[in-house]
Formats: structure tokens, sequence, C-alpha cells
């Protein structure tokens, strides 16, 4: 009954911000711009998506914490890990909506933020990796604060450079969910976070809010940390390589783009219109396609896991045929 009440709750609770969200942006009036060149919607369109997801996800550990739903939530010390590296990484991004910081100084922050927490919490830390097709383990020692940082600058700018289309990054983060629930990694935590991301994503299908690099850099903290959590405290935990297939697309096309870049001589962080999003829609024409061809491509991985197959063979599949529809499609247009 505690479950079924929860879900009503932040069903209502969302849906009287989808009613009133006309009223709330008129009052909270911070929007992406159209500059023609790299954001090229109409009219301006709100930037509250991020702000929305924070305070849902504050209010859902605030209501698990104070019920002491405790077997449903992070233990007590890496809920405080994952509520300050969330809003760090936010405070980033919405920085970033209103500043247009340079990718430098993005990265910069962004690292920064983890080092201040690994500071406060060490034992965000890992102490080995496992591979799941080796039987050896490797130890970090002290190398585990420079993989992480490394591992979320990389995470957290792979979902930004994903969220160049409406609903692409919303669909992309569900997915991930629904693995973290059907691997029963705090089920109800990640349901109630679902049922925010729905109603956002209706908005963001309307084109009446956009996620901004907030809440981009939220969802990269939020996934990041669960990662690690489940990993660091669950016995069914995803191997190393196993979490690297899931996140492989979006990965593979950002190291695209950075060698594509640098060949270039261009700044690697800096946007273009050569992301996969873009690709496809050039030969889709139509954002809805577009979104359901790239959200299957980043699944197709993912779903050759329940067949047991090495993932040094989905990695190699996967490569082969995210190189192909990309060299098809640009062909084709």
């Amino acid at each position: 009954m505690e479950y079924i009440f929860l879900i009503i709750f932040f069903v209502f609770f969302n849906l009287l911000i989808f009613l009133n969200f006309e009223a709330l942006q008129k009052k909270l009036v911070f929007v992406d711009k159209p500059d023609q060149k790299l954001k090229k919607h109409k009219n301006p369109v709100s930037l509250l998506g991020g702000l929305i997801l924070l305070i849902n996800f504050y209010l859902i550990i605030f209501i698990l914490k104070i019920f002491n739903f405790n077997d449903l939530i992070f233990n007590t010390q890496f809920i405080y890990i994952i509520i300050f590296l969330s809003t760090l990484f936010y405070l980033v991004g919405f920085i970033d909506d209103l500043k247009n910081l340079t990718p430098n100084l993005k990265l910069l922050l962004i690292c920064l933020s983890f080092v201040f927490v690994t500071f406060l919490f060490p034992e965000i830390k890992l102490k080995y990796i496992r591979i799941s097709f080796l039987e050896k383990t490797y130890y970090f020692n002290n190398f585990s604060a420079i993989f992480l940082i490394l591992s979320f600058a990389l995470l957290s700018n792979a979902l930004n450079m994903f969220d160049g289309i409406n609903l692409q990054l919303i669909c992309f983060s569900a997915f991930i969910f629904i693995i973290f629930i059907l691997n029963n990694y705090f089920p109800i935590f990640f349901i109630l976070i679902l049922i925010c991301l729905s109603f956002l994503g209706i908005l963001n299908y309307k084109n009446k809010l956009f996620l901004g690099d907030g809440g981009c850099y939220l969802l990269s903290s939020i996934i990041g940390c669960t990662f690690i959590y489940q990993y660091k405290y669950f016995e069914n935990f995803l191997y190393g390589d196993q979490i690297f297939i899931i996140l492989l697309i979006p990965s593979i096309d950002m190291l695209r783009l950075f060698i594509v870049r640098t060949i270039k001589k261009k700044n690697p962080f800096k946007g273009d219109f050569d992301h996969l999003h873009h690709i496809v829609n050039n030969y889709f024409k139509n954002n809805n396609y577009t979104v359901i061809f790239t959200i299957l491509m980043c699944i197709f991985p993912s779903m050759m896991l329940f067949f047991d197959l090495k993932t040094y063979y989905i990695l190699i599949i996967s490569i082969v045929v995210y190189t192909s529809s990309i060299i098809y499609l640009k062909s084709k247009t």
C-alpha cells in the first residue's frame, strides 16, 4: 500500500506541475533562445526541465527517508554522495545554460565537482573492476579517483551530446532506469523518477521544455552513481564491460565526433551538426522517426547481453552496425 501511495502522490505532484506549467514558466523566466546556429528552434523554450527533475529527486529521497523506506534507497552515506554530486553537476549545467560557458571550463568544473565530492566522501571510490569474460579481478590501488573522474567527465559529455533532439535523452535515460528496475536496483526510486520523466517528456515533445545542460548533467550523475553503488553493494551487479555496453552508442558517437573534430582541427567539445541524431534526421526528415531509430540503436547492444554473448562480440557487432548506419545514411543525404 505504501508503494501505491508513493506512486499516486508523485503522479499527482507532476500532473500539478504539468497542468500549471504555463504559469510556472512565466514566473521562472529561464529559457533557451534560438541563435540560428546550433539552436534552431523557432521560439524560446523553457529550461525548467532540469530544475523540475532535481526537485523530484530531492522530494523522492526526502519522503523515502522520512517514512523509513531505507530498503528502497541508497544507504545513508551514499545518499549524501549522490545528493552532493547531483546538485553540483546540476549547478554546473545551470550556469552553462545561463552564461554559455566554454567547453573547457565546463569540463574543468565537472571534474572539480567530482574531486570535491571524492574529498568529502572517499567511499565513492572503487577498489577494483571486474570484467565478465575474465576471471581476474583488477584492483585500482591509488588510481580509482582518476578512473572515476574520467568516467564521469565522459558520461556527462556523452549524454549532453546526445541531447540534441526532443525526447532522445529522456528516452535513453528511461531505458537505463528500466534496466535498474529489472535488476531490482531500488525499483520504487526509479519508478518515481520515471513518472517525472514521463511528464517532462510530454512537455519536451511539445517543444515547451528542454532539460538543459543542468538536466543532462543531473541525469549523468544519477546514472553514474547508481552504476557505482550497484557494483559495490549488490550481488547481481553489472560487470564493468556490461555497463560500457549499455552506454555504448552515445559513447562511440562521442568518440567519433572527438576524432573527426580533432582531425579538422576543431575543439572536440564544441558543438556541430554531425551527431548521430543529426545524420539520422537528415535522412528521415522527421524527429519522431529519428528518435525511434537512435533509441533502438542504443537498445540493440544491451539486448544482446540477454543472450549471454561475450561483450567483445557485442562491441564488434555494435560498432559495425553503427559505422555502417552512419556511412549509409550520409551517402543518402
